[in-house]
């Protein structure tokens, strides 16, 4: 899996690199980037911190980090203001950059982005609260919304390879079931983390089953 979601990552990150260059290239201003030259600060917040969240982020599924206190609170330190910084700019850009004429993605993206920046506070709150299976739990399902650009340039090149060009509405549907393919995947994973936890012996794994049917 984290090997799958670094590959998935790169799609987004490749772009924002691309977009980045652009920007400090001082590139040819089109109707398409004229909004990130206008205001450069909400689009480089979004790329940096949906860089290392995507990438650290894949490292969070490995097990044997997993169990390595030390680098799950590190790497949660780093990751909780990334996505939150990335939700944040991603639902600022969404509802305050002029898009182009026939752009009908708009209410999508405020939709998941503020999903997003919800799974990642109760994450929060959870971890505040020592409940770690649901801080688990809302963090993955964060992170398959933070990560999902990746998935629907995959969709979206299936889609034309297929039939062609797709309209606007089109284009809206396909990155919403890239969305929802991401979180369904991630509910699957919270789901067979916890019959894993539940098959657990001892007194550890009777408090992770007690956590997890709370947590349901």
């Amino acid at each position: 899996m984290p090997a799958a979601l670094i590959l998935l990552s790169l799609i987004p990150v490749i772009a924002g690199a691309s977009r980045m260059t652009e920007l400090a290239g001082g590139a040819a201003v089109t109707p398409q980037n004229a909004r990130f030259f206008a205001s450069p600060v909400p689009v480089v917040v979004h790329i940096v911190s949906v860089t290392i969240y995507s990438l650290l982020g894949a490292f969070q599924f490995v097990p044997a980090l997993r169990g390595r206190r030390g680098w799950h609170r590190i790497a949660g330190g780093i990751l909780i203001p990334a996505g939150l910084f990335a939700a944040l700019s991603g639902l600022w850009m969404s509802a305050f950059y002029p898009l182009p004429d026939g752009d009908t993605d708009v209410p999508v993206r405020l939709l998941f982005g503020s999903a997003m920046l919800v799974s990642i506070s109760l994450g929060v709150v959870a971890l505040k609260n020592r409940d770690f299976v649901r801080h688990g739990a809302w963090m993955t399902r964060g992170y398959a919304i933070g990560v999902a650009a990746g998935t629907q340039a995959l969709v979206i090149l299936t889609w034309l390879l297929l039939f062609g060009t797709p309209d606007e509405l089109t284009r809206a549907l396909l990155m919403t079931a890239a969305w929802v393919i991401n979180l369904a995947v991630a509910e699957y994973v919270i789901h067979r983390r916890a019959q894993r936890s539940a098959r657990a012996p001892g007194p550890a794994g009777r408090s992770i089953r007690t956590a997890a049917g709370v947590a349901r």
